[in-house]
């Protein structure tokens, strides 16, 4: 072999190397991370995020395939105590932001509104404080926020309805006062999830709300008074309504359900009325009715028979299958 194409192959192959071994990660959301470490000061969690390693092979981020920026963080089961940090928004391609069960303490910072590619956030079980923010509002592809088991307080902003691709929004076990936002019927994405039991909110659920199709509606363990059965119908897609520990009345015999529902709990309120025949046309329902005022024969069919005589227990005057014969 002559000595020129020796020195060929040997620079071919350097330059291979070279490019095999290139740190993919940007390099300023290197710095980002590297700066988020330093602040967090918790050496345990972060021990993969080593500077001289890729920080596309660092534990709990991801990068995205053809760019390399960052585009999740995710930190669980931590014990960080501090505020999340304003730097998390200097990570422009962020896609997925997830601090869940880390004690993070504060108030959620202004700067994550930077984050406007951000689909997910998952501050679930910490210890934040302050209010839900109205800012995430500006955040339009937002399509999850879980703020549930936090500290949070004041009223839930109207303004998270004009979010038009979330379809899950968890802000239940908070300090959360006032009542549920009119604009809430206004949420655009089918089979939406909402969560917000455990909290102290009052008044009235808004018949607007009556337009919007929930997958899951969770109000149980607040303040709440009225009626709630304009929610259902025959022609609804609801599955799962929680209404118990409240404060509604309204007559149950007219209500419609869909052939949907497969959970529904409205005990410990104060529902009168009669149980409507149309729950025998639900081939299987988790129900409860327990605590109320509801009287009159448990119609015949579907499971209602098969569910434990504690679905029914301590109304004014229910009676037959499971519980005893009506006189």
């Amino acid at each position: 072999m002559a000595t020129s194409d020796f020195l060929t192959l040997v620079f071919l192959f350097l330059s291979f190397s070279s490019l095999a071994f290139a740190e993919r990660c940007h390099p300023n959301d290197k710095k980002t991370l590297l700066k988020i470490k330093k602040d967090l000061n918790n050496a345990y969690d972060f021990v993969s995020w080593d500077p001289k390693i890729d920080c596309c092979e660092w534990n709990n981020v991801k990068c995205d395939e053809k760019t390399n920026c960052i585009t999740s963080v995710a930190i669980s089961n931590s014990d960080l105590k501090l505020p999340l940090l304003a730097s998390i928004g200097d990570l422009p391609f962020l896609q997925s932001l997830s601090f869940y069960k880390t004690n993070l303490t504060g108030q959620i910072p202004i700067a994550i509104t930077k984050l406007t590619k951000l689909k997910f956030l998952d501050l679930r079980w910490n210890m934040l404080t302050g209010s839900v923010p109205s800012f995430f509002s500006q955040l339009k592809n937002l399509n999850y926020i879980g703020l549930s088991f936090n500290n949070l307080t004041g009223s839930i902003p109207p303004s998270l309805s004009r979010l038009p691709k979330l379809g899950g929004l968890l802000l239940d076990r908070n300090k959360l006062t006032g009542s549920i936002p009119e604009s809430f019927a206004d949420f655009r994405v089918k089979e939406f999830y909402l969560y917000l039991s455990h909290n102290q909110l009052n008044g009235t659920i808004p018949r607007r709300l009556g337009n919007t199709n929930f997958n899951l509606f969770d109000v149980s363990r607040n303040r709440l008074e009225g009626d709630i059965s304009f929610l259902f119908g025959k022609n609804k897609s609801i599955n799962t309504a929680y209404f118990s520990r409240n404060m509604l009345q309204f007559d149950m015999s007219r209500m419609e359900f869909p052939k949907t529902l497969g959970n529904l709990d409205l005990s410990h309120n104060m529902i009168y009325g009669s149980l409507p025949e149309g729950l025998t046309k639900i081939n299987y329902i988790n129900l409860n009715v327990s605590y109320n005022k509801l009287c009159g024969r448990i119609p015949v069919g579907g499971n209602l028979q098969k569910l434990d005589y504690t679905a029914y227990f301590h109304n004014r005057c229910l009676c037959g299958a499971p519980l005893p014969d009506c006189k």
